[in-house]
């Protein structure tokens, strides 16, 4: 299904939005390319472990330098996001990020209010705590989404404010306890949710990325610069990364 803009988020509608080619020259992934070589992580840190925010909001686990590039957009709403989260967890960080060979960027491609939410609370959070708090969510979301039953509530939260309305959303979604319950403060959470550009930002991010890549989708991965076709499961990712030497 093609993602629609998210303008019901804001009300507002954003200004267009000034987006460049890919700019990678395309190449056949797909066909087996020489094994590369483990690159040492850095002193008393495993590659895994070495975690930073990226210019376009991502945050990118491993070896910045990594010879082979992968870029996922996830919705922390998506199940299938989910079952990457879990079936990869262990495997990719131990044979793929630590080796030094490939990098991950996870950037929120969000899709609902839900979504929104929760993205934004774990972007306001210590880089560091990315991974655990988004790999947290992945993990329970039949918990998230139970929350979300009582529609009455989250219309009367969207009706709010800007400033107040992703504040009485979490109210509404639980999202408050669910993170308080993982070490964000309420008071992390009420400043975060209402400063508007903080969800502001990761709706422009998702729409930039829905017209640059054309993403119908999520997972979607990009590789070294090019969308990989046909690739939304960890199984194939993780033989497409073995062909192209992370082996």
């Amino acid at each position: 299904m093609t993602q629609p803009k998210l303008r019901t988020l804001l009300l507002a509608s954003l200004g267009a939005l000034a987006l460049a080619s890919c700019g990678e020259s395309k190449t056949d992934q797909s066909k087996e390319q020489d094994a590369i070589a483990k690159v040492a992580a850095p002193a008393g840190k495993s590659w895994s472990q070495t975690v930073s925010k990226t210019a376009d909001g991502g945050y990118l686990m491993g070896n910045p330098d990594a010879p082979i590039k992968v870029l996922e957009f996830a919705s922390l709403t998506c199940s299938h996001c989910a079952d990457f989260s879990k079936e990869s967890h262990e495997e990719i960080k131990r044979d793929f990020i630590d080796t030094g060979r490939v990098s991950l960027e996870v950037r929120n491609f969000i899709r609902d209010p839900l979504d929104a939410s929760a993205a934004a609370i774990i972007h306001c959070a210590p880089v560091d705590r990315y991974f655990p708090l988004q790999e947290n969510v992945f993990a329970s979301q039949e918990e998230l989404f139970a929350n979300a039953g009582d529609q009455q509530a989250i219309k009367v939260a969207m009706e709010q404010p800007p400033a107040q309305r992703f504040v009485a959303l979490s109210k509404a979604l639980k999202l408050d306890t669910f993170f308080q319950s993982r070490g964000v403060t309420a008071d992390q959470i009420n400043t975060c949710l209402g400063n508007i550009d903080n969800i502001s930002k990761l709706e422009q991010g998702t729409n930039a990325a829905a017209e640059k890549y054309t993403i119908q989708g999520t997972p979607t991965f990009i590789i070294n610069g090019q969308v990989a076709e046909g690739i939304a499961a960890w199984g194939p990712l993780r033989d497409r990364l073995r062909t192209m030497g992370a082996r």
